[in-house]
Order: C-alpha cells, then structure tokens, then sequence
C-alpha cells in the first residue's frame, strides 16, 4: 500500500507544505476518531472532480463501520457533493438526511482542512487542502453516558479547529510517540483558567495512583500537580504549562513511584483560547523499561570500553615482547599479534561510544588503516593509501571479521607486495541492498605464478570471511604488476535481523 506522501503527491495538486501538515493531523487521527466515537477518512482532491481516501482511522471506543480500508479509493457517489460542498467554500457541512452505508444509519459531517502558513500568524491556506469526514453509526440507539458527550464535544472544537486551520498546532514539539497518551487512558477538560470541568474515571484513577484522594473536578490542575510535585527532585518545567493547558506539549510528573505522562491539547475558538484538554497516561512500568533499557545500554557501553581497554593493553604487551625478542621470525609474529588485537580495539572502542550495536565502518577502516604506517616502516617501504566508497553501517557480528581480514589484507599488500619500495594500495568499497564488495588492490610485485599463499594470514581471511561471514574471496595477479583481492560478503541477514 502507497504512503500518504506518496498518494497526495500523485494526484499533483498539493505542494510539501500540504503534505507536512496532513502528516501532522494524521498524528492525532485516532485521537479523533476516539473522541467522535466515529470512522474517519481523509480525502485529497484527485486530478479530474474526484477525491482519493489517504488515510483512514476507525474508533477504538466503539464499533467500526466500515471493516474495509478506504485507502487508495476513490469517494463513493453518495458522499461526493457533501465532500465537494465542504472542499468549495471552507465550511462544515453536515449531512441533511441518515445516509445509508449497508443497510446501517449513518450520520456524515465534512470538514474542510485549511493548513496554517506560519507558526506565529494567522494567515491560512487560500484554499482547503483535504476534507475529513466523520461516519457516526446511529444504530446504537442509547442515552449516552456524560463522558460520552463530553468526548463528542471534545470532537466537535477540534474538528472546528481543523477547519479554523488551528489544530494541528505548529508550535507543539515533535516528540516521540511512544507512551502518548490516548483519550481511553484518561482525559481532563479544563476551562480557560484551568479548572477541571469534567475528569474521566480512567483520568482521575492515575491521579489517585499519584497521592490525590479528592475528586478532580472543580479543582485548579495546577495547584493539583503542584502538590504532588512537592517532593519531587527534578520537576520539567514545562508542567505549568501544560497543566494550566496553555501549551501543546507532553510532559511526566512523578508521585510516590507512580509516572503518569500529560498531553495537553488548546481549544481555541475564533483565535481565542476556551479551555483545553489533558490526556493522561499511568507510564510507569513503560518509564521502569525504559530506564532498565538505558542501563543496560550504559553497561554495555561500559563493557566494550574495558574489552577495548584491555585489548590495547595487550596489544601494548605485544609490542614491548616484540622488542625484545631477538628473533626476527618471533618479533615478525608477535606484531602481527599486535596489530590483529589493535584492529579488533578499534571495533569496540567505536561500540563503546554509541548506544548501538551498529558502527559505521568507514570510521573503524580510517583507523585501521593508520596501522598500515606501522607496517611500512618496518620494511623500508613508502605507501600511499586510498580509500573510495562507502561500507555504511553494519553490525558488530560483521565489523569485527571484516575489520580483522582487511587489516590481513593490507598488511600482506605492504609486506610482500610493495616491500622495499614505493607504492600504492587502493581499498574500494561498493554496498548495494544484497552485497558488499570490496577490493583491495596494490602495484608491487604480484603473486608468484599467480598462486595463492598458504600463510597464516590468507588461513585467517579464509576463516573469517568464508567461514564466518559466508562471503567469496579472490586474489589474482593484474596484467603487468600488482595483485588484486575482492571480497563479497551478502548482507542478507542484517536485514532479517532488523
């Protein structure tokens, strides 16, 4: 199924900014749909006379009526002239009669959308953008209970917001949706100096968890919180504003151990402020997981740090061994040692910087490659480096391995290809969805009668490349000097491991 980006932006009759602010109704399209006990469906003027549906939400809070999503569809007949009125002169319109969707009453209501030009003025778009209708199934004939109707009225200033061109506010803080609270997990209607007017029971029982033995309603929100955040040690300072319900924004207050997150939504009318409305949310074992997740992270952190630590310290060991041997044969291993542990440091001293598991290897490479003055030094050799593509992300289960073969590779490059003498080694790196590819090629001396070696080196690239990353190598001589080694590796299980 297309995006809603990608469904406006076919029908070629809406710009970016139009696009942005339907993403940002869409946001709270369920919230809506909630408050209005009713199905929701966004349409967008479609090349011709028609409109497109790209986006539909159904109520949480009673019975959908419609089991098919309208998504990608055109407007049925029966609805077009009441979508079409709604589009043509900016103002809701309500249907006349019942409208009939499979043999069950519905009551229509179009709303045109009309987007806000700037954050701090009142100029709107000339003309609507989309329409909303609402789909209110009248079957369920009940007297509604008051939370029923205070939700519907909730509905009704925002929906007359939306056609304001108030709602969705520009000025509220994109923040993470995740722990948002929703109108079934409690909801509180202040008036315009911020006394509670109505508290659902979902609403007053987070409270309640928090210490607050009274009813909610008549009370100042503010002075309520206050209270409760009496003890506490840090205190976000947005929480007078939004409890007095002057800001769109989100914020936690904290009370003997229980969290409960507030969402505070200005009615206004006409350009002034009437009230608001204050969703709240019992978060407190989503906050405990999510403060368990941090430390762990931290310790994870922590424990790359000290295999990093350590690491270098053995490869520091290595090295001062290395020096005092009198064996050229054992010094020549053990700074092959030396340097195979500083490549694998350097995996995990990029792990322990990041919350990720994920390092971008082109970094960890740059560094592995400064390694490669070491090298040439011991062997009287001049190397000139260079480095094109891009390996991007990848997984420490691959950084490690890949990171340990190339650093096999370049160091034999220098060694045996160029030593003695001045040369170059190349290092291309190509990632397509499926595949990484990379080639390592130097201009000294070639392979002997283009074979292989059997040293330790190529047995670990073999290992780690074949065996560990189920990738192909291959080495060949190029025509004239040189030697080249091209590495596959699929990537095809980082992305099942997403």
């Amino acid at each position: 199924m297309s995006t809603l980006s990608d469904l406006v932006q076919a029908q070629g009759r809406s710009n970016d900014a139009d696009v942005e602010w339907l993403h940002l109704l869409i946001a709270d399209f369920q919230l809506l749909a909630d408050l209005a006990f009713a199905d929701l469906v966004l349409w967008v003027p479609a090349r011709g006379d028609g409109f497109l549906a790209v986006a539909h939400s159904r109520p949480s809070s009673s019975a959908t009526l419609f089991y098919r999503d309208f998504v990608g569809q055109s407007i049925k007949p029966e609805w077009l002239a009441q979508v079409t009125e709604a589009f043509a002169s900016g103002t809701i319109v309500d249907s006349s009669a019942p409208d009939w969707y499979e043999e069950t009453p519905t009551r229509v209501r179009a709303v045109p959308v009309f987007r806000r030009l700037s954050t701090d003025g009142d100029e709107l778009s000339e003309h609507p953008i989309a329409v909303v209708t609402r789909h209110t199934n009248l079957s369920e004939s009940r007297n509604p209970s008051r939370q029923e109707l205070t939700f519907n009225e909730c509905a009704s200033e925002l929906f007359e917001m939306i056609a304001a061109g108030t709602f969705p506010d520009l000025g509220a803080p994109t923040g993470p949706r995740r722990g948002a609270p929703r109108a079934s997990d409690g909801l509180l209607r202040l008036d315009v100096s911020g006394v509670v007017t109505f508290a659902s029971p979902n609403g007053l029982s987070a409270f309640n968890r928090m210490g607050f033995a009274s009813e909610l309603e008549g009370e100042s929100l503010i002075e309520v919180t206050a209270n409760l955040a009496s003890d506490a040690i840090n205190v976000d300072e947005s929480l007078p504003l939004v409890v007095s319900g002057r800001a769109p924004w989100r914020t936690d207050i904290e009370s003997r151990g229980v969290t409960v997150s507030l969402r505070a939504i200005p009615l206004r009318h006409q350009g002034k402020r009437t009230g608001a409305i204050v969703l709240c949310r019992d978060v407190t074992e989503l906050r405990h997981h999510e403060q368990e997740l941090i430390t762990k992270d931290a310790t994870i952190r922590e424990i790359h740090h000290r295999v990093k630590n350590n690491l270098q310290t053995v490869a520091s060991l290595l090295r001062i061994q290395a020096r005092r041997s009198h064996s050229e044969e054992a010094r020549d291993a053990l700074n092959h040692a030396m340097r195979r542990v500083a490549a694998i440091a350097v995996v995990h001293d990029t792990l322990s910087e990041g919350l990720s598991q994920n390092v971008d290897f082109d970094v960890v490479f740059e560094r592995i490659l400064l390694l490669i003055a070491e090298v040439a030094s011991a062997h009287n050799t001049k190397v000139h480096p260079t480095f094109t593509g891009s390996f991007g992300e990848l997984p420490s289960a691959y950084a490690t391995p890949l990171a340990l073969a190339l650093n096999e590779l370049v160091t034999n490059a220098v060694e045996h290809g160029l030593a003695g003498r001045e040369g170059e080694v190349s290092i291309t790196a190509e990632r397509t969805e499926t595949t990484l590819s990379v080639t390592v090629r130097d201009d000294g001396v070639g392979l002997p009668e283009g074979k292989v070696g059997a040293g330790l080196g190529t047995q670990i690239v073999r290992t780690l490349i074949q065996g560990e990353l189920s990738g192909t190598i291959d080495w060949h001589t190029i025509m004239g000097a040189g030697t080249e080694v091209t590495i596959e590796v699929p990537l095809g299980w980082i992305a099942r491991d997403a």
